[in-house]
């Protein structure tokens, strides 16, 4: 079993933990799945899922370790957390904009955030975020908000034009 990070993200799923950590594994070029551990007789009192059903599947993205747990449908993702993906270039967006919006809903929402399949929201953004926004009170800066506020995916040569002033 590989080691977590101290600090890893649980993401609550009713039954289809496994395949939402497949799916993500299979989105990110280093992705992998490195434990899956099932619900046991012991508790089923509590839990009430089958022996021998998927419990916990921990899997790796770009490094960062997360848990997929099939809790049951108490608890449904909302738009209060989101994970982020910082991308170089634009291949990278579209790709990431592509593949996690695959069954989901990119349109749902703007500025780079879209909502997978399973309900999960990821924010799909350049790395060159702090450049553009380091000084709040720039025009460059304030163009380049402007342009964001209009996108859904994000697109790094009209959010540079925009804070050039092209």
């Amino acid at each position: 079993m590989a080691q977590l990070s101290k600090i890893t993200p649980c993401l609550w799923f009713d039954s289809e933990g496994e395949g939402a950590a497949r799916f993500y594994a299979s989105v990110f070029p280093d992705g992998r799945i490195t434990n899956v551990l099932r619900y046991s007789a012991a508790g089923q009192e509590h839990h009430g899922r089958e022996p021998g059903s998927v419990m916990l599947v921990t899997f790796e993205l770009a490094g960062q370790s997360f848990t997929a747990l099939n809790g049951g449908p108490v608890f449904r993702f909302s738009e209060a957390i989101s994970l982020m993906i910082l991308c170089d270039t634009q291949a990278e967006i579209d790709h990431y904009w592509a593949r996690l919006g695959e069954g989901g809903d990119p349109s749902a929402q703007a500025c780079g955030w879209l909502k997978d399949k399973y309900g999960l929201s990821w924010q799909v953004a350049p790395t060159m975020f702090p450049k553009l926004y380091a000084d709040e009170h720039s025009p460059g800066a304030q163009r380049a908000m402007l342009a964001m506020m209009g996108m859904k995916k994000l697109d790094i040569a009209a959010l540079q034009a925009a804070y050039d002033g092209r």
